[in-house]
């Protein structure tokens, strides 16, 4: 890890400058521009909420109130979409990066990893927003412990950038030999989503009598990744040890893989694209 961060830092004036260009680019030409960027996940909060709190009935809280005292379902709902959607969107736009940046693979030389990191780390950017306004949101209602674990929050956020980075490494290397990986991809989020206890809680499975999905969902790394968050920011406490040293485990262990995977194709790549 430490060699990785020295080799990042080694080319950070071209990371700096293919982040930048993703920023540009991501909201080019759109009238409302960054704006984009808290409408969307609003608009899906807005979706789920009415679908499964006022159309399903959905309970959040069965047995006890969480220590920050909410029994807000949007802010329920955000606390684990906006972590998700960010994992989301940057493991789909590292998977193509590498396609999508082909003509300047083929031209000069330079570490290519550093596409799929200048993603993540654009969408880092838009993601910290997302989560800034959240913050706001939590200390309106009243959850002030959401400061008091803020900096536990950042670490999961960080860690989150970890894992998404691992498995974008290794999909956009996969993904110039076998392009249906994009395709896929794209269906395994879909059930990855539901997958992941984002629109309900871990309680109300346990109340319902159904143990077993719950030791289901916990093979799931996104799945202590979203009761991390959700504990500091919505509950405001502090998570589960066990939640959050799967979750690290999960991220930097992927992270080490997806860039072995990649380090084996690259010498291709050029000549595949």
């Amino acid at each position: 890890m430490i060699a990785t961060l020295a080799e990042y830092r080694s080319h950070k004036e071209l990371l700096a400058n293919l982040t930048l260009r993703e920023l540009r680019s991501k909201y080019k030409r759109s009238v409302l521009g960054w704006a984009w960027s808290t409408i969307n996940p609003l608009v899906y909060m807005v979706v789920y909420t009415v679908v499964f709190k006022y159309f399903m009935h959905v309970k959040i809280q069965p047995k006890h109130a969480p220590p920050s005292g909410l029994n807000v379902y949007a802010l329920f709902l955000l606390c684990a979409m906006l972590p998700f959607g960010y994992f989301q969107s940057s493991v789909m736009g590292s998977l193509g990066s590498l396609v999508a940046n082909a003509n300047l693979i083929k031209k000069t030389y330079f570490p290519r990893e550093l596409l799929p990191a200048s993603t993540v780390i654009a969408n880092m950017v838009s993601h910290a927003i997302e989560m800034s306004l959240l913050l706001i949101a939590l200390l309106a209602f009243g959850d002030w412990r959401a400061l008091v674990y803020l900096p536990l929050t950042i670490l999961f956020m960080l860690l989150l950038a970890v894992f998404a980075l691992g498995l974008g490494l290794a999909l956009s290397a996969l993904n110039v030999y076998f392009r249906d990986i994009e395709h896929f991809m794209g269906i395994l989020f879909l059930v990855w989503f539901f997958m992941t206890p984002i629109v309900y809680s871990f309680d109300t499975l346990g109340s319902a009598g159904k143990p077993w999905v719950i030791d289901l969902l916990k093979l799931n790394p996104m799945t202590d990744a979203v009761l991390c968050f959700r504990n500091t920011l919505y509950n405001g406490a502090h998570p589960g040890w066990i939640e959050l040293a799967y979750f690290a485990t999960v991220s930097i262990g992927t992270f080490f893989i997806g860039r072995s995977v990649f380090n084996r194709l690259e010498g291709g790549l050029a000549e595949e694209l």
